[in-house]
């Protein structure tokens, strides 16, 4: 019969042989997401992913570090479910919906990673090179869909820059409002979360048609 002491042996083993940062990074995303970042140690990520309490140092130097690989990784989530939104066939104003919807639901579905990836808890934002690269895609991907769609409608008003910080203005804001102030589609007189994002996104996309 294989002991406890054994099966921890094995599981501990098994994260030094394979994957332990990995490891150690989904252990914290679910301390994030079940209890809040604030309830996030070095210590209690060691235990959760059931490795000795000195494990986490081989490879974070300290609590910001851990902090930004998780960060990262809703970083890297975040652009994915974007990714999925965005189908060749769609038009330029269905794409922005699309990308809006994407973010708006990511944000709600993961939403201590959300807190943790906009928020003031990693100080020097510099010192992590992979997740400011990670942290610019989603960006991007607006600002590639707001160009789209000015080149589509002729616009001839504004530009790309000013245009992509409204477009993230506005379904980050949305979704900080879902997550943070408890408002939901409902209070905000739409029948769905999907229904509301696009009501939203849609006021954007016929600004950004409108000849000035």
């Amino acid at each position: 019969m294989t002991s406890k002491k054994q099966k921890k042996s094995k599981k501990t083993e098994g994260y030094h042989h394979g994957d332990l940062r990995a490891g150690l990074i989904d252990a914290a995303t679910d301390i994030v997401e079940d209890e809040g970042v604030m309830a996030l140690s070095l210590r209690g990520v060691a235990r959760k992913a059931g490795v000795s309490q000195t494990a986490p140092y081989h490879h974070f130097a300290d609590k910001e570090a851990l902090l930004a690989a998780v960060a990262e990784t809703g970083f890297q989530g975040l652009s994915e479910e974007m990714e999925k939104a965005e189908q060749p066939t769609l038009s330029s104003g269905e794409r922005m919906v699309a990308l809006g919807r994407a973010y708006v639901s990511f944000a709600t579905s993961n939403p201590g990673r959300f807190r943790l990836m906009f928020g003031p808890l990693i100080g020097e934002k510099l010192n992590y090179p992979d997740l400011l690269v990670s942290s610019a895609k989603s960006l991007e991907m607006i600002r590639v869909a707001v160009e789209l769609r000015r080149e589509d409608v002729g616009a001839t008003t504004g530009n790309v820059e000013a245009d992509t910080m409204a477009a993230w203005s506005l379904v980050h804001g949305l979704a900080t409002l879902l997550i943070d102030s408890g408002f939901n589609s409902e209070s905000m007189g739409t029948a769905s979360q999907d229904a509301l994002v696009e009501r939203v996104t849609r006021a954007l996309v016929t600004g950004l048609g409108a000849k000035g």
